[in-house]
């Protein structure tokens, strides 16, 4: 199986941290790494939604989300920013080289620009509603079954 992990930077919902733990755990994850004001599993909200999930994938908080990049790279591991940016690649068109950490913004403000000029490449999810955005669990289900399944 292809190693994929998730970094999340700075994702204010610990609703979303549950569920982005239990999509994890379905699609395979390899770790999830929780980054800046990311709520970890010791809050009730994410245990509550993950539902046993927080146990059974690997998980690490690190402050600074550059330097979780940084040490992600260092290992070896391809970085990719989920957002919408003038560089990204159409996730359809996209073809993985693994291991990759998947990288996911704040629900508001995405990545900064620094956090996304440290990655790799940046895809996006084609759209073709109004809205602009996805929520960020169900972006980062949908770009990492794409990923695993490519």
């Amino acid at each position: 199986m292809h190693s994929l992990h998730f970094v999340a930077v700075n994702i204010r919902s610990a609703h979303n941290v549950g569920s982005l733990f239990r999509t994890a755990d379905a699609l395979g994850v390899a770790k999830i790494w929780l980054t800046g004001y990311t709520p970890t599993p010791e809050h009730a909200q994410v245990k509550k939604t993950a539902l046993g999930a927080e146990t059974s994938v690997p998980w690490e908080h690190v402050t600074d989300p550059i330097e979780c990049l940084e040490r992600l790279r260092r290992d070896g591991v391809r970085l990719v920013a989920l957002e919408k940016a003038d560089r990204s690649t159409d996730l359809a068109d996209y073809v993985p080289v693994f291991p990759i950490a998947l990288v996911l913004g704040n629900e508001v403000d995405g990545l900064t620009t620094m956090q996304i000029a440290r990655c790799d490449e940046v895809v996006s999810i084609r759209q073709h509603g109004k809205k602009e955005s996805l929520n960020v669990t169900i972006a980062a289900a949908i770009a990492a079954w794409g990923i695993l399944n490519r």
